[in-house]
């Protein structure tokens, strides 16, 4: 269920329809419930507090129900005038004395909240508005319910916090709500349990500045649908209801008429427009919330000789509402031809008016106020524009160059269609709907188990097969049951096909859930964190679920088949092992490697190595495949993105999924490996890099961890075998990157794993006292206590590997095979260090990080 909280305590302002777009966006088809506070018992200055609602209802969609916190009038000390005191003494002055008591009415209030909340099985919370220091004690009270209600039922970030006004936005000479810092005001906090959103970059900015250390903080601004505004059979009298010819311009201002607003300026520009045209101003807004601005305005009008064409309007419906018997400011919009807004310099925070014009296909005339340029400036739109620092009313120039934009069909043709395409691009609904849809995406189907989360970019060439073995997965002699996976797919900016036969392939298998979605940064680290965050945060929301029952995170990668039991056989092992992370098993197609039986001989082996240390460590993960506990993600901080720089710029270092693999089993978490979930790696990744195979640079050299696009598809003749010379090297780097990540590492990081009785039997007991021993010295020489942190562990593992590479290969001749052989040649720097400084020397090099001369030794990463 969706509650929702407003803190306008109005029955449909701008926020609250805002609020109704995010609602309708979230809610999907029928997915969550929605209910709305309108903050009555929030908000003291709008003559509301505590009232019952009365026919509020009637503005609303019929999906949404009104409802508040019960209770709340109970709460001791709890009223208009408390809350009334706190701004003035606390906020605005600064002073302590109530402090103590707004604390102890903030925990009442927050255990009514919760209480709500619990009745409603509320998973999902909207707030609008609520930094505003209004009432600070309700925001407490709010921070308080929302921790210990998303921490009890484990909810993750289930609160989006939205704030359309902030205290530099809302009245700010007037020091309403004290100075910066805002000392009083409960600030942004970086919670587990909310996401922050600001209207601009500005607003984002300044709150930073406010706090800097925020984490959570997007940029979600105010949407409207694109759609040039109609008169219609609802709306076709508006003219004649308000005594305006049928002919004349129209103007419209859509504000409050309070002093802040500035309607005066539009007067002015409608006495100046007079002399050259019929014109008439409607201003839509409440003549009774400051009824001496009203007066102030029509002696205006009547001294200046316009006074019978202003027309005060009074309240209209919010520009995307549509009420029988009620006029909205859409429905004004479709009469007039301009809308003015010519307000004040430092009062608008937006400036909806201006967006409501553009989205109908009205142009606009609007002074040049503080965030202006901030929201519109630089964008395209284009529009009569009065800087109000230089000239405080309308010029002559200015109201010229309004007229012309009222009396010149082309160019106001040519102003709509620019601003148009403009406003789709800043305030489209699409806009909102991908940040919205990846931060608060549709729950899971309450049995789901695991989500498939698949990094791509333009793999249309072999996307579709690749969701063909995701879709027929097994279990046993049956079909895997679908309820019990997902697959989201994470498009990392592709430009070919590959989204739509995503969504056709989707669309075609509705048994299967299949996600789309949309990473912008570029990389695969990425594209493999949004996904799995996605997934993670939903999978909080699948309704009825055991808090006990462990969920899965799965990856997969865009170009590999998986064989059918590739999940049951991974779920399996996750459920029996209890294991933080388990890995699969890979292989290659033989068929594919027909005529080149070296090559295929050196893959065997270093696979067969891989089988042995892994059923005997567990392995670390590959993207191609593995399985991670959903909460053991979360409790290591998921995957963590590095940069490394490629040509003087900075690109994402590829081995996210190793490191994160070191990251879990570093803080504890076991690791085991399911040989009965395999994998079929495409053979592209060999084809189209042999020759960096053999050099040793399938991934990069001197340090650089990359790897060049393979994304093409080979010749239709694989290429010929390796020669033998070609074939040895290959084996080297194979080897001697395998051996230091698969037998050195995992004893590095966990060395007490050398006490293990299979651990012994493998290294034998004297190598295995003897690493042990060395890794304590090297750890205390290094001055290292954590090897975990990226690539910290390659020093200690090449000089690991270089000192005791003769008893390591013995042993895997042992348990892997006589074929395995011996260590791969020494760097030739090594021939003339006399034996006794061999140790010395190793140090020297695998440290020597400028050259990267060990990192090229060791292949540099994986080849096979």
């Amino acid at each position: 269920m969706l509650w929702g909280v407003s803190f306008d305590a109005t029955p449909l302002s701008g926020v609250v329809v805002e609020f109704l777009k995010t609602a309708r966006r979230l809610r999907g088809g029928n997915r969550y419930r929605v209910h709305l506070d309108l903050g009555y018992d929030i908000k003291a200055d709008k003559n509301a507090f505590f009232r019952p609602y009365r026919d509020e209802a009637a503005l609303l969609p019929d999906w949404v129900v009104l409802d508040r916190v019960a209770g709340l009038e109970d709460v001791p000390g709890y009223d208009r005038a408390f809350v009334e005191r706190v701004l003035t003494e606390v906020v605005q002055n600064d002073d302590p004395a109530l402090l103590e008591q707004v604390g102890r009415i903030a925990a009442d209030i927050a255990d009514r909240i919760e209480e709500t909340w619990e009745r409603l099985g509320v998973t999902l919370v909207v707030v609008e508005n609520g930094t505003l220091p209004e009432n600070i004690t309700y925001t407490r009270a709010l921070y308080r319910a929302i921790e210990r209600y998303g921490a009890r039922h484990r909810l993750g970030r289930f609160v989006l916090w939205r704030d359309h006004d902030l205290m530099w936005q809302s009245e700010p000479g007037a020091a309403k709500y004290g100075r910066f810092p805002y000392p009083a005001t409960p600030a942004p906090r970086n919670s587990p349990h909310v996401h922050y959103f600001a209207l601009h970059e500005q607003a984002r900015a300044r709150t930073l500045e406010w706090v800097p250390d925020l984490a959570h903080i997007d940029v979600l601004p105010n949407t409207f649908t694109c759609r040039t505004a109609e008169v219609d059979g609802h709306n076709a009298a508006f003219r004649r209801d308000h005594g305006i010819p049928v002919n004349a311009a129209l103007l419209a201002r859509i504000t409050r008429i309070i002093p802040q607003k500035r309607v005066d300026r539009d007067v002015h520009l409608l006495a100046m427009l007079a002399d050259r045209l019929d014109a008439y101003l409607f201003v839509a807004g409440d003549v009774d919330e400051a009824p001496g601005e009203h007066a102030r305005l029509v002696e205006l009008a009547s001294r200046l000789g316009v006074r019978e064409r202003v027309v005060f309007g009074g309240w209209l419906t919010p520009y995307d509402t549509r009420l029988e018997g009620r006029y909205s400011v859409r429905d004004l919009l479709a009469h007039a031809d301009l809308v003015t807004f010519l307000t004040s310099y430092d009062y608008e925070s937006y400036g909806n008016p201006i967006s409501e014009a553009v989205a109908s296909g009205t142009p606009y005339a609007t002074s040049r106020y503080e965030l202006y340029d901030a929201v519109y400036g630089d964008r395209g739109f284009r529009a009569p524009v009065l800087d109000v620092r230089v000239h405080d009313l309308p010029t002559r120039a200015f109201a010229d160059e309004v007229a012309e934009l009222i009396t010149n069909e082309g160019k106001r043709a040519e102003v709509v269609e620019s601003n148009r395409e403009a406003g789709e691009a800043l305030f489209g609904e699409e806009v909102a709907a991908g940040l919205l849809d990846r931060l608060y995406p549709p729950p899971m189907k309450p049995r789901a188990r695991m989500s498939v989360v698949l990094p791509v970019y333009n793999e249309a060439a072999d996307l579709d097969e690749v969701l063909r073995t995701l879709h027929d997965q097994r279990d046993g002699d049956g079909p895997l049951d679908k309820d019990l996976y997902e697959v989201v797919l994470v498009d990392n900016n592709s430009t070919d096909g590959t989204v739509a036969i995503a969504r056709a392939f989707a669309a075609a298998h509705p048994d299967l859930a299949v996600h789309v979605i949309h990473e912008p940064e570029q990389g695969v680290s990425c594209a493999r964190r949004a996904g799995m965050e996605f997934a993670a945060a939903r999978s909080r929301n699948r309704p009825g679920t055991d808090v006990g029952e462990r969920f899965y995170l799965v990856s997969a990668d865009a170009d590999c088949r998986v064989d059918p039991h590739w999940l049951a056989e991974l779920l399996a092992a996750m459920e029996t092992s209890k294991a933080a992370i388990a890995v699969c098993d890979y292989y290659y197609d033989p068929d594919h490697f027909t005529g080149r039986p070296r090559l295929w001989d050196a893959i065997q082996r270093t696979l067969r190595c891989r089988a042995v240390t892994f059923s005997l460590f567990g392995g670390f993960p590959d993207g191609k495949g593995f399985a991670v506990d959903r909460d053991a993600y979360e409790r290591v901080g998921g995957i963590e993105v590095f940069y490394q720089l490629q040509d003087g710029e900075f690109v994402n270092h590829l081995s996210d999924d190793w490191d994160f693999g070191i990251k879990v089993a570093n803080a504890g978490g076991p690791v085991t490996y399911a040989p009965r979930s395999r994998v079929e790696i495409n053979p592209r990744r060999i084809d189209h890099a042999i020759d960096e195979v053999v050099t040793g640079r399938a991934y990069g050299s001197d340090g650089i961890i990359v790897m060049r696009d393979i994304r093409p598809h080979p010749p239709a003749t694989a290429g010929d075998d390796l020669t033998e010379e070609q074939a040895r090297l290959a084996w080297d780097f194979s080897i001697k990157d395998f051996t230091p990540k698969n037998t050195i590492l995992p004893v590095l990081l966990t060395p007490s794993l050398l006490e293990d009785e299979p651990v012994v039997a493998f290294f034998g007991p004297d190598l295995a006292e003897r690493l042990g021993r060395r890794i304590a010295e090297i750890r205390d020489e290094m001055r290292v206590t954590d090897f975990a942190p990226i690539h910290s562990y390659k020093t200690p593992s090449y000089r690991l590997y270089l000192e005791f590479a003769d008893d390591i290969f013995a042993r895997l001749r042992l348990h892997v095979g006589e074929d395995i052989g011996f260590p791969p040649p020494l760097p030739p720097c090594f021939r003339d260090v006399p034996p006794e400084r061999f140790t010395e020397f190793v140090r020297y090099y695998c440290e020597d990080r400028e050259s990267g001369e060990a990192h090229n030794y060791f292949g540099n990463g994986g080849v096979f």
